[in-house]
């Protein structure tokens, strides 16, 4: 998964949603862990301006 930088308004709806806890903020990007991430999209469905995309 991925963010674009250029919509992403870190509001940490994404955060919240991820069931593994494979997503958080830092200052100035959201991460997502890889390794953690099940590919289960929710984060993408709950992104309010669609800035995750795999």
């Amino acid at each position: 998964m991925k963010s674009d930088k250029e919509k992403c308004l870190y509001c940490g709806a994404c955060v919240g949603t991820c069931p593994k806890n494979a997503i958080y903020l830092e200052e100035t990007r959201v991460v997502f862990d890889e390794e953690r991430c099940v590919k289960c999209r929710l984060c993408v469905k709950v992104c309010p301006v669609g800035a995750i995309s795999e």
